[in-house]
């Protein structure tokens, strides 16, 4: 027997059957439709109340509220020092509404640069207060005295922060708590005393500071509004005060935003690729989903209309130990009356998680559309990877109220759109172009409100890397 015999007697040995490369050939396969990791369960999208507009326009109708000057400092970092941007100093209560930037930027060159280590006490409780603080980076404590004469926690300050603005109402000003640093702190100093030296020779400046200080605020209630004159208890036949309910003069306005893309597919393949499955449906519904990430995205993230950036800031507050703690989400929820959900980050869900396990505590679940979702204190904690994490492994949980019956949060869209076929989202046909390529507008109108400012909270920079 020659050697191609024996390995050809060999093969035949070894193979009983038709082999499965073979047999391939005169099967169909069974296929899954096109997969796409970047789906995500989008419980935004899902939970949001969403109502429709009108005009492409939804405006927001309130009380008229008075500003208190409670705003958030931005600084500019330039190598390893740090200077306020001079407008910027108009956030302070004395400086607010005063618009003089030659005045501004002389004051903040008088702004010193300061490093604090952590654990230093910045001011101490009780001692005169003649500077103003604006904290550039890091963290702060102010710690009170309790009614009992124990100390009790005021609340962190982080980036962008101020305290001690008390220094600029007159030399008899103190500190009325204890500033101590939780972390390193970069902070710029203003001196009461640079103030009036420049007040000296600035008439407008004087005459601001002299206006600030004499003439007395308007009356308000504990949210800033316009307060409304009322008399109970009252007996006899005493006068009763007259009112009126006042409005803000120019109140915002929300513009839809948009999300679009232009879909191109081959009429070769629409025509002759079909089955099993269409190629134009596959392609449109991928698109859509990632239509629907991005608008996802744009709802915490956009600058002008997003969670992160709507939140006003005393509705922001900071983790007393940096981890996301129970008693962190107590006092989020603390901030406003009937938080529907809270949206985190799910590493952030994760930290939180750890921190109830270091506690022996075990978070109920609510069973979501076949999802089991914990909760804390009733309100489920729904994972939203939208939510940025920071390089040095922060990120932030937002607590809302939803709902326009509720004076909450609410989404935006614009149904009954041409070619439409979702609220709000629609597939328009473009025409075919000399390449035989068939075009599809893809479009999502989309955008958010939140009708009163504690609707909306927000926990910032937790430690999501601590174990």
């Amino acid at each position: 027997m020659s050697v191609g015999e024996e390995v050809r007697t060999e093969q035949a040995r070894q193979q009983q059957s038709l082999g499965t490369a073979a047999a391939r050939n005169l099967a169909t396969t069974t296929k899954s439709v096109p997969q796409m990791q970047e789906i995500s369960s989008r419980w935004l999208l899902r939970m949001l109340p969403w109502a429709d507009v009108q005009g492409g326009t939804y405006r927001v109708n309130r009380r008229l509220t008075y500003a208190v000057g409670d705003g958030r400092i931005t600084f500019v970092k330039t190598g390893d020092r740090v200077e306020i941007i001079p407008a910027e100093l108009g956030e302070l209560p004395v400086l607010r509404s005063y618009e003089d930037e030659e005045v501004l930027t002389e004051l903040a060159a008088r702004c010193r640069q300061q490093e604090i280590e952590a654990g230093q006490v910045i001011a101490s409780f009780g001692s005169p207060a003649d500077e103003v603080y604006l904290l550039a980076h890091g963290r702060v404590e102010r710690v009170g005295t309790g009614p009992y004469g124990d100390d009790e926690s005021l609340g962190v300050l982080a980036d962008g922060a101020y305290f001690g603005e008390q220094a600029l109402l007159g030399e008899d000003a103190i500190w009325e708590y204890t500033a101590r640093a939780l972390t390193a702190c970069t902070v710029l100093v203003l001196p009461r005393e640079a103030v009036e030296q420049v007040a000296e020779r600035s008439d407008t400046l004087r005459e601001h500071l002299s206006r600030r200080l004499t003439v007395p605020g308007q009356r308000t209630n504990k949210y800033g509004e316009k307060e409304i004159d009322l008399s109970a208890g009252h007996s006899g036949e005493p006068d009763i005060p007259h009112t009126f309910v006042d409005y803000e003069a120019r109140p915002r306005e929300y513009e839809l935003s948009v999300a679009q893309t232009v879909l191109r597919i081959h009429t070769r393949v629409a025509d002759l690729y079909n089955q099993p499955m269409n190629q134009t449906e596959q392609q449109i519904r991928l698109t859509v989903e990632a239509l629907k990430e991005r608008q996802e995205h744009e709802l915490v993230n956009n600058r002008d209309f997003g969670l992160l950036h709507n939140c006003e800031y005393d509705q922001r507050i900071q983790p007393h130990n940096g981890v996301p703690s129970p008693d962190d989400m107590d006092e989020l929820l603390s901030r406003r009356r009937g938080t529907r959900l809270l949206l985190a980050h799910p590493r952030a869900i994760a930290a939180f998680g750890r921190e109830l396990n270091k506690r022996g505590l075990v978070p109920e679940t609510i069973d979501m559309g076949g999802n089991r979702i914990p909760t804390w204190r009733g309100v489920p904690i729904f994972p939203c990877n939208k939510i940025p994490v920071t390089e040095a492994r922060t990120t932030s949980i937002i607590a809302l109220r939803t709902g326009e019956e509720e004076q909450g949060v609410i989404g935006l869209r614009a149904a009954g759109i041409p070619d439409e076929i979702e609220p709000s989202l629609s597939v328009r046909f473009m025409g075919i172009n000399e390449q035989a390529i068939i075009k599809y507008l893809v479009t999502a109108y989309y955008s958010a409100a939140v009708l009163v400012p504690d609707a909306l909270g927000v926990l910032e920079n937790v430690e999501i890397g601590r174990w």
